[in-house]
């Protein structure tokens, strides 16, 4: 293939020791280690993707098994050895993708394979990419080979999921942990390279890239192959273009929507989301990125411009430096929890777009917490420390407050503030059907199809549920309920799990009577007299109105 046909992550994959960024130690190590002849029987490469793991594997391998030794390590004018390696052409080193092959058979073949000395080279190398995907069957018979190979046979591994590795195997292996790449170092990387191919490409970009890339080289390079062929040779991309290429709108905007929150201005923010939403940026890409706002909004006097791995510019490092000091920190935390809970929210709604759209709104009930600045508050002059919130402040988010806070705390510790949950009266809950009742008016979604789906009711008293579940069942249900059973009835209940079975769950209840009720309409003289008239007909299901229900 022409070198100049290949896309980006290939035409400049590292060759050579020198030529990988960001992983001297792991360099060092691997090379000292040959120089002494220490050589591992298997190394294991981990981290995340696109950092190399690969890439070094390969490198490793010419070491191992060049001409001229780890000395005189060949950079360009390769040896018979190197250059067959990096053709993936070599007959003493295989590589094989786990993540095609990973039952015990092709473990054995390798085994069989490995029995017959290198041909040509020093070593004979098995390089296994993902071989977290290998089956527990072939990790075993991996083992007795692994750790007592013949001296000409080395293994390199490499995965992105290490705790899905048997310890046995881990354990048999020099381990080798690939950090992610520095933004500084990964945007000069990507510069050169995008002055290689005489691409006109802004730093602002170039620092969206590197954002988006997490710390990837491979995803880097893609992503300015994907820049540089969205140009065309008079145009620069800019970092406005560059946000529209992939996906991700302007920073500013969701400052200038932090502001418009904190100002209550409900419209604008709404409006302001909108535009965001029609750029094309998913739901939880916006949230994510709230929430990294939120980060640095916290922190942003302990942080400085370079600090923030080119998330933000000079302008947007300013104006959250500046809004800062105007927020009170509770607020920021109260916005972090918001925002995880409907993060969380995404995965169960329909419409995840509204969903966010809510999410906004609920913010705006934070917006009457006065900033730290703003003199709103009653001081008595004899009190050394004392601040008297003025009440309206407080009751517009006391029931925000409450749903992200146990309430039992909160008012414990603030037994004077009137909250505005309006709390259901303590009669109405006296069955386990009152409670499904209860969720459904208070839109407890979530918790109400727990309870239908993932719970079977063992015994139901008051102020004290007995309950058996299935695997399906949240891991915060009991914490969950409690919270809200203490809220809306200002009393505490006990949530017990028996061993017991209990009765069926209402929506396996539901299907047996769908179940009945289909068999009594096919027994019915209706029935059969429609299917004489209709032979091809067939009943699939009934309806069930919501006494049946």
């Amino acid at each position: 293939m022409n070198n100049n046909s290949k896309v980006l992550a290939l035409k400049y994959r590292p060759q050579s020791f020198d030529d990988l960024i960001g992983q001297e130690v792991v360099v060092e190590t691997i090379t000292n280690s040959i120089k002494a002849n220490k050589v591992p029987n298997a190394y294991l490469f981990t981290g995340i993707r696109g950092i190399g793991k690969t890439t070094t594997a390969r490198i490793v391998a010419k070491a191992l098994n060049c001409s001229n030794g780890i000395e005189n390590l060949c950079k360009e004018n390769l040896c018979e050895n190197c250059e067959a390696i990096t053709n993936s052409s070599h007959i003493d080193v295989l590589e094989m993708d786990a993540a095609s092959k990973t039952g015990v058979d092709d473990v054995r073949d390798l085994i069989e394979f490995s029995r017959y000395g290198p041909t040509s080279a020093k070593y004979k190398i098995f390089i296994i990419d993902e071989v977290h995907m290998l089956s527990k069957q072939a990790f075993n018979a991996l083992l007795k080979t692994l750790e007592e190979p013949p001296e000409y046979l080395k293994f390199i591994f490499a995965t992105t999921e290490i705790k899905k590795i048997p310890i046995t195997v881990v354990s048999r292996c020099q381990r080798f942990d690939l950090s992610r790449i520095k933004s500084s170092e990964l945007f000069e990387f990507i510069k050169k390279i995008k002055d290689k191919e005489n691409g006109k490409v802004s730093d602002d970009a170039l620092k969206l890239i590197i954002k988006i890339s997490e710390g990837s080289v491979r995803d880097a390079l893609s992503l300015l192959d994907r820049a540089l062929l969205s140009l065309d040779d008079n145009t620069e991309l800019d970092l406005h273009a560059a946000q529209k290429i992939f996906g991700y709108f302007d920073k500013s905007q969701l400052i200038d929507l932090f502001q418009l929150i904190l100002n209550g201005e409900e419209n604008k923010v709404i409006n302001i989301y909108r535009k965001i939403y029609d750029q094309g940026v998913e739901p939880k890409v916006f949230i994510n990125d709230f929430l990294e706002l939120l980060y640095y909004f916290k922190n942003i006097n302990s942080l400085t411009l370079e600090s923030a791995n080119f998330s933000l510019n000079d302008e947007e490092f300013t104006r959250i430096k500046d809004i800062s000091n105007q927020v009170d920190t509770e607020v920021l935390i109260l916005f972090w929890q918001f925002a995880i809970s409907s993060l969380e929210e995404l995965d169960i709604v329909s419409n995840q777009h509204l969903s966010i759209e809510m999410f906004l709104i609920r913010l705006m009930h934070l917006s009457s917490i006065k900033s730290k600045k703003t003199p709103d508050f009653d001081m008595d002059e004899s009190s050394e420390s004392t601040v008297a919130p003025k009440n309206t402040d407080i009751e517009n988010v006391t029931q925000t407050i409450d749903q992200i806070k146990n309430i039992a705390q909160e008012k414990k510790n603030k037994p004077e503030i009137e909250t505005e949950i309006k709390a259901i009266d303590k009669s109405l809950i006296n069955s386990f059907n009152d409670l499904l009742d209860a969720c459904l008016e208070k839109k407890e979604i979530k918790l109400k199809y727990e309870l239908e789906k993932n719970v079977n009711l063992v015994k139901f008293e008051r102020n004290r549920i007995e309950i058996s579940f299935n695997d399906n069942l949240d891991k915060d249900f009991v914490k969950d309920l409690s919270a809200k059973l203490f809220e809306w009835t200002s009393e505490r209940w006990i949530i017990t799990f028996s061993k017991s079975k209990g009765e069926m769950s209402v929506k396996e209840k539901q299907k047996n009577k769908r179940e009945e009720l289909i068999n009594e309409v096919k027994n019915s003289e209706i029935y059969k007299a429609l299917i004489e008239k209709f032979p091809d007909a067939e009943l699939t299901d009934v309806k069930l109105n919501k006494k049946e229900n």
